[in-house]
């Protein structure tokens, strides 16, 4: 037994000191990567190079076969090793992509997503100028000078803050940034014969930056005058997905609205049967737990935005009604007790996801290893 205690204390402090040559060796890549973030600032590179992770993770992936090490592992490790580096270098400051703005206006900018395009635009080295509810008395005088004006209220009060907007300069860049695109986009254009364009962050408040973070972008009039604020974000880490602005909100109906309803009615039920949460995690398979996160974080956050993106187009209710006829039809499957009908229209919607499906069932599965370990 002596003799064990020994060999398992050597090994451990082999252990100890490659830990420590680890963290040494991840400190100095850290400030490599600050080199990098000032030398990108300087020309304004943008942060995120999607290409460049891409090549890495192979090469190192690839490397790892080598050493026997699991392929799994190698990325897990290096992807957090990278996120670390983009917090780094985004520590640095960014260039102004356009020293010629002399004044950006935020309207909403006490906001949690509106103080992100301040503090963006500030570290970028703009003159940034905040207009709320209790400061709009000023807000004429404000906006006289305005370079770029986005508009980061919630949706509710979004129209009726354009409609304010009539006497903005000619040359001045007018975006909101609210989930709905064509309603906005109409409304703006309406007001203000200058540049146009409708953003949407697809992200939620919490975030820190924009880093590997996308925002939808659909065009509205003068793209040449704001191609420079979209070359901002890129600057910023964002990546941008130009879209029609009505063909965005078919999606979103898909992307928020169905899935925010849907969760929303779960959580109701989940209530009113007044299920045991605590009973019902410990008997759950690790899919489940992390669809009942998914649940209980949206519960935990502001039900007026949900509200207002629910509620926000009429033509929602006819697609949430069409949902709730097609549960109906499932439902009256196991009534009847039909069971090859459910079968049936199992398989129909496996056959139109296709491949995705198991491109899905991969990536999930991905994730709950993560979620496991972690």
């Amino acid at each position: 037994m002596k003799d064990f205690d020994k060999q398992l204390g050597q090994c451990r402090q082999q252990i100890d000191n490659i830990d420590q040559q680890l963290l040494e060796l991840i400190a100095q890549r850290r400030q490599v990567t600050k080199r990098v973030g000032e030398l990108k600032s300087r020309v304004g590179v943008p942060i995120f190079a999607p290409e460049r992770e891409q090549q890495l993770l192979t090469k190192l992936k690839a490397s790892a076969q080598q050493y026997q090490v699991s392929e799994q592992l190698i990325e897990d490790v290096f992807r957090r090793i990278m996120q670390d580096s983009y917090v780094s270098q985004d520590e640095q400051g960014y260039r102004c992509v356009n020293p010629d703005i002399a004044n950006v206006v935020v309207i909403g900018g006490q906001g949690q997503l509106g103080s992100l395009f301040v503090d963006l635009f500030q570290r970028s080295g703009y003159s940034v100028s905040v207009i709320e509810k209790h400061t709009w008395q000023n807000a004429d005088l404000v906006l006289s000078n305005a370079d770029l004006v986005i508009v980061a209220v919630p949706i509710n009060q979004t129209d009726d803050v354009i409609a304010q907007l009539s006497n903005l300069p000619k040359h001045c860049v007018l975006a909101d940034i609210t989930s709905v695109k064509v309603r906005p986009l109409k409304q703006m254009m309406k007001v203000h014969q200058g540049p146009v364009v409708g953003l949407h962050p697809m992200f939620g408040p919490d975030v820190t930056g924009f880093i590997k973070q996308t925002i939808i972008v659909c065009h509205g009039r003068g793209e040449p005058a704001y191609h420079w604020l979209l070359q901002q974000f890129r600057v910023w880490g964002a990546e941008l997905f130009e879209v029609a602005a009505q063909e965005h909100d078919e999606a979103m109906a898909m992307v928020q609205v169905m899935r925010h309803f849907s969760t929303a009615c779960y959580g109701f039920h989940l209530m009113s049967e007044d299920v045991n949460l605590q009973q019902l995690l410990a008997m759950s398979s690790p899919i489940y737990r992390l669809e009942l996160a998914m649940v209980g974080r949206l519960f935990a956050q502001d039900p007026q935005l949900y509200a207002d993106i629910i509620f926000a187009e009429p033509e929602n209710l006819a697609m949430m009604r069409r949902f709730s006829d097609r549960f109906s039809d499932m439902l009256n499957d196991i009534k009847n007790n039909d069971k090859q009908g459910f079968i049936n229209k199992f398989r129909q919607v496996s056959v139109w996801f296709g491949i995705d499906a198991d491109k899905f069932l991969a990536e999930s599965s991905i994730m709950l290893e993560k979620t496991q370990k972690g």
